[in-house]
């Protein structure tokens, strides 16, 4: 089951450029070519990147009988934006001039998850939060982080922390939670490479989590006490 409430990505392409302008050959950028948050670039034309991220689905995952809802991912601002978000020291916190994600992170993580546990085979149904279903559990996410960084390396790492809570409709009740933690070192200092390290830390982390929901939501649906048969 599925919402239409979003656009995805061409999933043609494993990252789609959509727009490409004469300031291209300005984004092979290392750390002094970092564009500043809410600085003039903000109005430049940029080069919109959408991950495409297809994950296969684990042998060792459960089927499960459950319904799921995927809740909106809560973010801060600066974090959930479109723009390229670069860490070059701990303190700052940077974007990458002329270039941009196509959705804010927090959306392309639903849009992920959401594919990844349809493609799984695994689950009764599965949907955003706005669907209407009545879902057994909730998906509950927070991005922590969702950015490129350098952590006193030479190269960024793609970095993606998360963390969720998967709740029991019925009771309101927190059946599991964890955080789950990507760094992915990107093979350059480039925009393309970024975006590439980022492709794998949120398939890698996309893994984690739709695995330890089915088997955390299995694991606590085995002693959930069925409602009482009206009369």
């Amino acid at each position: 089951m599925k919402t239409a409430s979003r656009a995805r990505p061409d999933p043609r392409s494993g990252i789609a450029v959509l727009a490409r302008t004469a300031l291209a050959a300005a984004l092979a950028v290392s750390v002094a070519g970092c564009g500043l948050l809410g600085g003039a670039g903000d109005h430049e034309r940029a080069t919109i990147y959408a991950p495409d991220v297809r994950i296969e689905p684990d042998p060792s995952w459960p089927r499960v009988d459950w319904q799921l809802a995927i809740g909106n991912a809560a973010s801060s601002r600066v974090t959930d934006s479109p723009r390229i978000n670069v860490r070059p020291v701990p303190s700052e916190l940077e974007v990458y001039a002329g270039a941009a994600w196509a959705q804010p992170a927090t959306e392309l993580l639903e849009d992920t998850l959401l594919r990844a546990f349809e493609d799984s085979g695994r689950i009764e149904a599965v949907a955003g939060n706005d669907s209407g279903i009545r879902s057994d559990y909730k998906l509950v996410l927070d991005l922590r982080r969702f950015e490129s960084d350098y952590a006193g390396a030479a190269v960024p790492s793609a970095t993606i922390e998360v963390a969720a809570k998967l709740l029991y409709n019925r009771e309101q009740r927190v059946a599991a939670s964890r955080t789950f933690l990507q760094a992915v070192p990107a093979e350059g200092t480039d925009v393309d490479a970024v975006v590439a390290a980022f492709e794998q830390a949120l398939a890698a982390l996309t893994a984690e989590v739709v695995g330890w929901t089915l088997a955390s939501g299995n694991a606590d649906a085995v002693n959930v006490v069925p409602p009482p048969a009206p009369r």
